[in-house]
């Protein structure tokens, strides 16, 4: 009898210690499946069980639409108070928020970590004409229109690269054909000719690539992707260079122990070999900043990219 009140009482203390290891983690990916978020979200997770760090579960939601805007919306609706919801964002959601005037921000959340940095790929469809950047921003001048280029939510860091090769290019920027797609199917509609081009992150293209479906033409960071034999846009005389970092959030109203439990998760995973091997895999750059510097980041984010919005001509 005494040795079952001793045991209650320590998972007693543990749970108003803010323990939350006892229950699944809930992750709400604010995409549909097969995209990048979705990924980021499922191979983080994948990650935490492998180190060791955290194997009490997981339960994934999507939710995709409006730039990630929806997801967040549903999350700060349903997670208040919640220690074990966790919600993957990055910079197309915060492109999103802004351009879309949204009710609910990031302020919204309890922000967590930034994880990740992954740089964009511009790919067409294997018999395509267009053979080099330069053919691409070719294209663009001579008819923006007829350049049916996909990405990610409109506003965010797909849309703003393509505005910013319009400008290179000297294309009107309200004229340029940018098609949104929420998760994994831009691939099949790239392999299958249904749109002419296609900007995503450079993980997300390698397999089609590799298969002979569709053809990187470029990536856009300081130096060439491990694995590709693609240039960079600076190779190619082209002075442009974006990111799209990905990281997490924890619920509406966290509790103080909540967040210093999934802090010191989060720090142990990014130390763990499982991760860095998941870095190399995706060809991620390691962006971890966790705590209050990701929510000083997320401040100067708000502002850049409110900037960017506005210069290229996406945000009146």
């Amino acid at each position: 009898m005494r040795k079952r009140s001793f045991l209650t009482g320590i998972l007693a203390l543990a749970f108003s210690a803010g323990i939350a290891a006892a229950e699944p983690a809930k992750v709400l990916i604010p995409a549909n499946p097969g995209g990048g978020w979705d990924g980021a979200g499922r191979e983080t997770m994948a990650a935490f069980n492998k180190s060791g760090v955290f194997t009490d579960g997981v339960s994934f939601t999507n939710k995709g639409g409006a730039a990630g805007t929806i997801g967040l919306a549903e999350f700060v609706r349903t997670a208040q108070g919640d220690d074990n919801a966790l919600l993957v964002t990055g910079v197309i959601m915060v492109g999103g928020i802004i351009s879309n005037k949204t009710p609910v921000s990031l302020a919204d959340t309890t922000p967590l970590v930034r994880m990740t940095n992954e740089y964009n790929a511009i790919a067409v469809p294997a018999d395509s004409d267009i053979k080099t950047p330069q053919d691409f921003l070719a294209a663009l001048k001579e008819d923006p229109g007829a350049l049916s280029v996909g990405g990610g939510s409109a506003g965010g860091v797909d849309h703003i690269l393509l505005a910013l090769l319009a400008k290179e290019a000297g294309a009107p920027v309200d004229k340029i054909n940018f098609v949104s797609f929420s998760g994994g199917e831009i691939l099949a509609s790239l392999g299958g000719g249904k749109i002419k081009a296609a900007i995503s992150g450079a993980s997300e293209f390698r397999d089609f690539a590799a298969s002979g479906r569709i053809r990187i033409i470029a990536v856009t960071g300081p130096a060439r992707v491990e694995g590709l034999d693609v240039p960079t846009l600076k190779e190619t005389g082209i002075p442009i260079e974006i990111g799209n970092w990905r990281g997490f959030v924890g619920a509406p109203g966290l509790s103080a122990e909540g967040r210093k439990t999934w802090l010191d998760r989060f720090q142990k995973l990014h130390e763990s070999d499982a991760w860095k091997a998941t870095l190399k895999t995706h060809g991620w750059e390691d962006a971890y900043l966790p705590g209050d510097d990701f929510v000083a980041f997320l401040k100067s984010e708000d502002a850049r990219w409110t900037t960017a919005l506005k210069e290229v001509g996406i945000l009146k």
